[in-house]
């Protein structure tokens, strides 16, 4: 039906009442001398009319429709994809505007007095370098450096730089992450800054960390290790690394004795901790990315456009492992 000029002006007004102003359904019937179910009506029409538009407009570099899909097939609590680089590297390691997307929901996600966890990664350096706004918290480092001689280039400086923003506590750890054996490892787990540094792992509330395929420059811990362990831990079905824990394309833990040579936070800590917050991308890392979703270790997911696609095409029915933080070998 056509409405009439006085029932155009008051929708018109109702419309500015509750889009514009802020105002509830019910202060806009007080105001009007109506039902709240009136105002309802009149709103609903006021869309259908085309009197009120509605857009949804996110930055051009997001992709709200991929984010949410992939949110929702994986129960992730927030996901974030971005528009991968137009012309993708086929040896290129995760895209350099995940870690700025990264450090703007850092800055969503941390609160005053949070413990924050990095984990040694490409990722997460390049995220703590744009980092701009974080809260008062303390920030922990929750691995071992990929080489103790580039500490000032890497993970310590990464745990530096986001205290530094935030003006809280920093505690680096100055340490190798693959050490030749257990007890070497054991021996340092025990040296007074790094034990002090570990004692904060209960507490980390938000963490950071990245994601690696079992494949030379995609992994940092494949590259740390010589060709006949790459061979063996290859033959256990590792497809994904994670802050040096390896994953079988199902999500489960596999090689779980390189776990003891290295510096680096045990996944029964990773499980308990609130938000994880996964950075990666890219078509090389896409088939790990999901494996590490399966394993039930992280919340949430920035990610580019092509391990999107390849993750919503994967089969995941019923499946909502961010949610449910279940180990796959329970």
């Amino acid at each position: 039906m056509r409405m009439g000029p006085a029932e155009l002006v008051q929708a018109a007004a109702m419309a500015r009442r509750f889009y514009l102003e802020g105002k509830s359904k019910i202060q806009i019937a007080e105001e009007f001398g109506v039902s709240r179910f009136k105002v309802a009506r009149v709103l609903e029409t006021a869309l259908e009319r085309d009197l009120v538009r509605i857009e949804i407009r996110v930055p051009a570099e997001l992709d709200a429709e991929r984010s949410d899909a992939l949110r929702a097939r994986y129960g992730l609590r927030h996901a974030v994809v971005v528009e991968s680089p137009a012309e993708e590297q086929d040896d290129a390691a995760d895209p350099e505007n995940l870690g700025e997307v990264a450090a703007d929901l850092l800055g969503e996600l941390v609160n005053e007095g949070d413990v924050l966890g990095l984990a040694w990664g490409r990722s997460t350096i390049h995220m703590a370098a744009a980092l701009d706004r974080l809260p008062p918290c303390t920030v922990v480092q929750l691995t071992g450096v990929y080489d103790a001689g580039t500490a000032e280039r890497g993970s310590v400086e990464a745990v530096r730089r986001a205290a530094q923003v935030s003006g809280g506590e920093a505690h680096p750890i100055y340490a190798p992450m693959l050490l030749p054996d257990p007890a070497t490892a054991a021996a340092l787990r025990h040296q007074t800054g790094i034990a002090r540094a570990f004692e904060y792992f209960d507490k980390v509330t938000v963490a950071a960390v990245s994601i690696g395929s079992w494949e030379p420059g995609i992994s940092t811990v494949h590259d740390m290790l010589s060709d006949e362990e790459r061979a063996h831990y290859a033959s256990l079905g590792v497809a994904a690394e994670m802050s040096a824990h390896l994953f079988d394309s199902a999500g489960r833990r596999v090689g779980r004795d390189l776990g003891e040579r290295c510096i680096t936070v045990e996944a029964d800590r990773l499980r308990r901790i609130p938000e994880v917050v996964a950075i990666a991308g890219g078509q090389r890392k896409a088939a790990a990315i999901g494996a590490v979703l399966r394993s039930g270790l992280v919340t949430s997911l920035v990610t580019d456009t092509a391990a999107a696609d390849y993750l919503l095409t994967e089969s995941a029915a019923g499946q909502r492992p961010a949610l449910e933080r279940a180990d796959p070998d329970d």
